[in-house]
């Protein structure tokens, strides 16, 4: 058991995180032989509660249905006299991520709350992408001719259904804003709403096996692009190489991609569910070895760190049916025809 920040003030009322394994069902955090207060379960591996007022130092402990959690180094909290400063320039850690099945079914691992999905629910094409908002509380799904589906607070900028496609769309990514995502089609063109740009493509350039998905720099001046085989293409001036799967045997095929938050990592997800994780990416769950209505075509990262609405209440969370607040199909208001940037796709 470990938990952040591991000192605080002698008067408490500050959050920590515990983190785990088999939090879920969780009655109590004690702070020694104090119970702490606004205790959440976030998922299987996370909790947030708020300090009591305390002395020196003490153990963190949780209480489960199974037993008190066993006391060790790593769970020890100090109560200082001086205020805790926090760090100037903080990280957004990501806590979980969502996965989307071609029927619009969500999975969510970690701290990733469920905000609808449209599994069970007809569709005129299958859902390939999936990208997460800024916030953490809401995300868009794509389809591959184009139509955009909003769950949460994900906004609508304009959509490509309805309107004729040379290649189907394979994935989307969101802009860091929120106010804006990319779409690609498989033949490498991109269609641009909102406030994405333009940073670069591979299109028009010879792959072993094509691109499957993409995912944004967190600055939004960047992005890499995944492919089939978990080969990694970086582009603009953002996207760092952290390793790849290209030219290592997989079970499945990579479908596509999500990058952390500091912009040093990120997951490839495969069409059995299963993850791969590289730079500071986290392993918080997968569906690998686990049997699927349909297969995974995207995944997306959970952005925020802490005040989540709507989490998930244990690791692995599988959600159908729950209508999205639009679905449209509209032209789009600019474009370009120029290259392959996809956000978490289907290989299918």
């Amino acid at each position: 058991m470990a938990h952040r920040p591991s000192s605080g003030p002698l008067a408490g009322g500050n959050s920590v995180t515990i983190t785990g394994t088999g939090l879920t069902g969780a009655t109590a955090v004690s702070f020694g032989s104090t119970a702490a207060t606004d205790v959440v379960v976030n998922s299987d591996t996370s909790i947030t509660a708020t300090a009591p007022a305390g002395t020196s130092t003490v153990n963190v402990t949780v209480t489960t249905p199974g037993g008190t959690s066993a006391i060790g180094a790593a769970d020890q909290y100090t109560y200082t006299s001086s205020p805790v400063v926090p760090p100037t320039a903080p990280t957004a850690p990501t806590t979980g991520y969502w996965m989307t099945a071609s029927d619009g079914g969500i999975f969510n691992y970690g701290g990733a709350g469920f905000f609808g999905s449209h599994g069970g629910t007809p569709l005129n094409k299958p859902i390939v992408g999936i990208a997460a908002t800024p916030t953490g509380k809401g995300y868009w799904l794509v389809a591959s001719d184009g139509g955009i589906f909003t769950y949460g607070d994900a906004g609508f900028f304009g959509s490509h259904g309805g309107t004729p496609l040379n290649k189907p769309i394979v994935g989307i990514a969101a802009t860091p804003t929120g106010k804006g995502y990319w779409l690609v089609a498989s033949d490498g063109g991109i269609f641009t709403y909102g406030d994405a740009g333009y940073f670069g493509s591979h299109g028009g350039t010879p792959l072993n096996q094509p691109i499957v998905g993409i995912a944004a720099t967190p600055a939004g001046n960047g992005y890499w692009l995944v492919a089939s085989d978990g080969g990694i293409f970086t582009y603009g001036t953002g996207a760092g190489y952290f390793g790849s799967h290209g030219g290592t045997p997989l079970n499945k095929p990579i479908v596509g991609i999500a990058a952390t938050p500091t912009g040093n990592g990120y997951w490839l997800a495969a069409s059995d569910g299963g993850i791969f994780t590289y730079g500071d990416a986290s392993y918080y769950g997968s569906h690998g070895g686990s049997p699927l209505n349909q297969p995974i075509v995207a995944i997306a990262g959970e952005w925020r760190p802490s005040d989540h609405e709507g989490d998930a209440v244990g690791l692995g969370q599988h959600h159908r049916r729950q209508q999205p607040r639009s679905r449209v199909a509209q032209p789009p208001p600019r474009w370009w025809r120029l290259g392959y940037f996809v956000h978490f796709v289907s290989s299918l």
